[in-house]
């Protein structure tokens, strides 16, 4: 007989899931087999993250896709959606940077059914699962930062969202067993101050915004400020955006008319 849901529940409390019960109800509702169950409790007993033994991570409404060895998207980075949406003129040219499982590509795809969607990453395991998500009206590249997109973006992008790796070099090791030796450390590791990666994307952005364009990118709350100055320090108008609930910070830098 296949494990019971208290069975269930049980294991994953001794092994230390804070959230048992929700796991539990999630791996049965997803496992197809007996055997695939028991796959499964095994492996997030291991210390997979959940996202990765279900297959999906549930994104702005979305079940995205998520393979081992992927980025798992964050729902404070839902925040970010809602903030480019808020910004999106009608059927906009938007290009997901860093895109990851392609989780912010997609929802935006969702929220903005005419737009232009380009998206591109570094990893090509976090490539291949963008194009299973994103949908087959957009285009993902492989290539760092805007090194892959198609050089007649340039000057036409209305919304650049560009989720980049925040966590300082030396901060990796402090994070959450699943992140650590479970997602990729390009998607991690965002240097000494962890806003190198910020810093190469906030020069790059104005020659490929249009005019009246955003940037937007998520951040932390102790470098908001200097994220900010950044942004300025690039040419374009910044603002700062928080959701206390998501514990969320947006940067949004505006390219002039």
């Amino acid at each position: 007989m296949p494990p019971s849901y208290v069975h269930v529940v049980t294991v994953l409390r001794s092994a230390g899931c804070v959230f048992a019960e929700d796991e539990a109800r999630l791996i049965l509702s997803t496992a197809r087999t007996p055997a695939e169950l028991t796959a499964m409790v095994d492996r997030r007993v291991a210390g997979l993250p959940l996202e990765h033994v279900l297959g999906w991570a549930e994104f702005s409404g979305l079940r995205i896709a998520v393979e081992p060895g992927v980025f798992v998207p964050r729902r404070r980075t839902e925040f970010l959606v809602e903030q480019t949406v808020a910004l999106a003129p009608e059927a906009p040219v938007v290009v997901d940077l860093c895109c990851g499982s392609g989780a912010v590509g997609a929802a935006l795809a969702a929220a903005l059914p005419g737009a232009e969607l380009h998206a591109a990453d570094v990893d090509p395991a976090a490539v291949k699962c963008a194009r299973r998500n994103v949908g087959a009206g957009a285009r993902v590249y492989e290539g760092d930062l805007f090194e892959p997109l198609p050089h007649t973006l340039r000057g036409r992008v209305g919304i650049l969202a560009a989720n980049v790796p925040y966590v300082p070099t030396d901060e990796v090791g402090l994070l959450p067993p699943e992140a650590r030796d479970h997602e990729p450390l390009v998607a991690l590791d965002g240097g000494g101050d962890g806003l190198d990666i910020l810093r190469r994307v906030a020069v790059e952005a104005p020659r490929w915004l249009a005019p009246g364009g955003s940037l937007l990118v998520e951040t932390s709350e102790r470098q908001a400020g200097l994220a900010v100055e950044i942004i300025a320090g690039a040419g374009l108008i910044p603002r700062l955006e928080v959701s206390e609930e998501l514990y969320a910070n947006v940067v949004i830098g505006t390219k002039a008319l």
